[in-house]
């Protein structure tokens, strides 16, 4: 049989086209990692077992994340206390660099990000990436009002009982899809600050009804009077938040489209109120059943990630924006160290106001299982999130904001390694930690644990490596470091270090 090189061509075309098939590569994880921000709510350092194994709290969510990814032990919140913290998280920028110097929003303030302000959300939306915020906002809202010619709220702020001049109906301005997501469902501020509401993007999910009073016992069961949203229970919050945040993660999954979800929780802020299945699951009362609450609502999270088939190639990030407020007399019932080893709680400027928890898990990037000593601040979120993505840093962005990917990835750095960090205390009290040293610009704690005394040194100055629990002030064996540091304080709280 004679073969033209036509006939040849069919005839072999399906061997062809099999080899093809059996030698066709692989798919790969797409080039941008999807992005995952927990960020827990007044949770301290030794709480989780991971860090403390003598916490009272089980803790197997965030232990195994712990296990899987990089524990970094010299993590610090800008602030010691939210707001000023979601604030530098988001934008990279101190706190004390706007226009709030001291202290938190309550939850009819107008927004504290400034509009034209290049936000992470923003930078990553513009990258690619479909963001969202799901969680507690606190950074200030454009609440509309029914007559702008009068106060928005009339009386004392913090307990909001008189809201008359609130038009709830009206689209609510200055929140997340304001400030670089696509979408949001928040919560304007704490569970234990009025509005109790859920914010859908500029929208009230349900109309505002109700009105609740205020409580402040047991300890930590605390929250203000109120004017209260239909069908919504202080309890159940958490709950519904993580539900969607881990629909959204669903939802994402369908569309091959990269993510970045920032989930601040509301927990375990007061009210300490944790659900019916973890109430006496830990040896730390109705905090630490809190705490057990949001290790199980992280771990949905995580679960959402699995079942979707996004894990492998996600960057998932866990934290809190500062310490735990956790008294000696807390202490001294349950046995148990919110704070770990370390000196005051939040509020504070020392240690226990602001280094907190914070472990990444990213997959085929960062080593299971390791502890990380390198000293970061949860401003740095901005520069190590935009280079993880790859994203343009626009000029200007981020001032106070210092990438740690390659410390995150143990890829080798050349010189030195991050600038030293600012340190702020609910009161408005600066500290500066560079390398092991600490200098404290105040006789006391710069917040509720102690004011300082007549007497005291005006500074505090202390080494980390071999004093972490701030007992030994070295300010008068060491005073040309003192005066360096105080030094190199005022020049960064003038010009930022990058």
């Amino acid at each position: 049989m004679k073969f033209t090189p036509q006939s040849l061509f069919w005839l072999l075309l399906p061997g062809v086209l099999a080899v093809a098939c059996r030698s066709k590569p692989e798919p790969q994880l797409p080039t941008l990692p999807n992005i995952v921000l927990i960020l827990a709510d007044d949770l301290g350092y030794g709480d989780i077992r991971a860090y403390n194994p003598d916490s009272k709290i089980p803790t197997p969510n965030l232990d195994s994340l712990a296990d899987q990814g990089a524990a970094f032990t010299d993590a610090h919140t800008p602030s010691a206390v939210c707001t000023p913290t979601r604030y530098g998280i988001l934008t990279g920028r101190y706190c004390f660099r706007s226009a709030l110097k001291k202290g938190v929003l309550v939850g009819y303030d107008p927004p504290l990000i400034e509009p034209d302000r290049p936000t992470l959300g923003g930078i990553l939306q513009r990258a690619g990436y479909h963001t969202a915020c799901i969680g507690k906002w606190h950074l200030g809202l454009d609440w509309p009002r029914k007559d702008t010619s009068k106060a928005l709220v009339s009386g004392d702020p913090w307990s909001a009982v008189h809201t008359d001049n609130v038009d709830y109906h009206a689209d609510i301005g200055g929140g997340p899809v304001d400030r670089g997501f696509n979408y949001s469902y928040i919560i304007p501020a704490s569970l234990d600050i009025a509005p109790y509401c859920y914010i859908e993007n500029r929208r009230l999910t349900q109309p505002m009804t109700g009105h609740i009073a205020g409580q402040n016992a047991p300890r930590g069961v605390f929250w203000r009077e109120s004017d209260l949203q239909e069908g919504f229970e202080l309890g159940n919050t958490l709950d519904h938040l993580t539900k969607k945040a881990a629909g959204y993660i669903r939802e994402r999954a369908s569309t091959g489209e990269p993510f970045f979800l920032y989930f601040p929780m509301t927990a375990p802020h007061t009210p300490w109120l944790p659900s019916a299945p973890f109430r006496g699951k830990s040896g730390a009362g109705d905090y630490g059943d809190f705490v057990a609450q949001v290790d199980h609502c992280a771990g949905l999270i995580l679960k959402a990630l699995q079942e979707s088939g996004l894990a492998e190639n996600t960057l998932v990030i866990f934290t809190s924006d500062n310490g735990a407020h956790w008294l000696p007399s807390d202490q001294e019932k349950y046995g148990h160290r919110a704070n770990g080893p370390l000196r005051g709680m939040k509020s504070d400027v020392w240690e226990g106001g602001h280094r907190v928890p914070f472990i990444v898990r990213w997959p085929r990037k960062v080593l299971g299982g390791v502890r990380n000593n390198q000293l970061i601040c949860l401003t740095d979120m901005l520069a190590t999130l935009t280079e993880a993505a790859g994203a343009d840093r626009p000029p200007g962005a981020g001032e106070d904001s210092h990438s740690f990917l390659k410390a995150l990835l143990r890829e080798d750095q050349p010189g030195p390694g991050r600038p030293p960090v600012i340190l702020h205390s609910v009161d408005g009290v600066f500290a500066i930690r560079r390398d092991e040293w600490i200098l404290i610009d105040h006789p006391g704690s710069g917040g509720w644990s102690y004011p300082g005394q007549p007497g005291d040194p005006q500074m505090q100055l202390y080494n980390l490596d071999s004093d972490r629990g701030e007992q030994d002030n070295l300010l008068e064996s060491r005073p040309e470091l003192a005066a360096e540091l105080k030094t190199e304080l005022e020049k960064l709280k003038s010009n930022p270090s990058r």
